[in-house]
């Protein structure tokens, strides 16, 4: 079985995000970045799978400028065996990262397509679920626990009310949760052994893909301030300023 997994780069998740003077946007100058934290547990969750001898081969992909490389260097030296790197500088939705996806998938024909149920810059939650609906194949979201068995993908997924026990049929599409496992610390073993394994660049006019974007980024601001905390004196003070100030009861 061959696994495919998606990995971002994105803004450090213990960095305060600053917004550009302009609001056109993040300031990502002078930032640290790191692998998108919900990726880095589809890396684990595939890296698993090969190591019980359910997968043969572990490809990581990812899209956007040089400096992604670095991303798909931590996912190898976490037990990936080769990495894509499809090269652009644009800005790209879902829909676009979906459609690339797709073309990578076609190329490379995996068993399994694994990634995070969502980037942790725009939240999106959106391109596993893309990406299944433009291949036609099955998806199961917010992936808690995966079991590989006879063509099958059980994956257990949180929902509302608890629980939910989906089965699909391989090749399929799953997005991982927290819950799923916990990420390895990349030895330095292997980080220094990842510097020896294949990355194969893709420039993204080769794959004929429409990028275009849908959607216009009018204004981005940050949250608004929250007040101080207050100190009361006793239950009954509190219980009034819960009921005259904060009107919560």
């Amino acid at each position: 079985m061959k696994v495919l997994v998606a990995v971002k780069r994105v803004v450090d998740f213990n960095v305060k995000i600053r917004v550009r003077a302009d609001g056109s946007g993040i300031d990502t100058s002078g930032v640290k970045m790191s692998m998108n934290p919900f990726d880095e547990i589809a890396v684990e969750e595939a890296v698993r799978l090969k190591e019980a001898g359910q997968a043969s081969e572990v490809i990581v992909v990812s899209i956007g400028s040089r400096r992604v490389k670095e991303t798909i260097r931590t996912a190898l030296a976490m037990g990936a065996d080769r990495g894509i790197h499809v090269e652009t500088d644009a800005e790209l939705e879902p829909l676009a990262v979906a459609k690339i996806l797709k073309s990578v998938v076609l190329q490379d024909t995996p068993d399994l397509v694994l990634l995070g149920k969502q980037a942790i810059d725009d939240d999106a939650n959106q391109t596993g679920q893309m990406l299944a609906a433009l291949l036609g194949w099955g998806q199961a979201t917010f992936a808690s626990h995966l079991k590989i068995y006879d063509g099958i993908a059980e994956v257990v997924r949180e929902i509302d009310g608890g629980l939910e026990t989906l089965r699909l049929n391989l090749p399929c599409v799953i997005t991982t949760d927290l819950r799923l496992n916990e990420p390895r610390y990349a030895t330095l073993p292997n980080i220094m052994k990842a510097k020896q394994k294949l990355i194969t660049p893709v420039p993204l006019d080769q794959l004929s893909v429409d990028i275009a974007p849908r959607l216009t980024v009018l204004s981005v601001t940050e949250p608004a301030a929250r007040a101080p905390g207050k100190i009361v004196a006793s239950v009954a003070e509190l219980v009034e300023k819960l009921k005259t100030e904060a009107k919560v009861i």
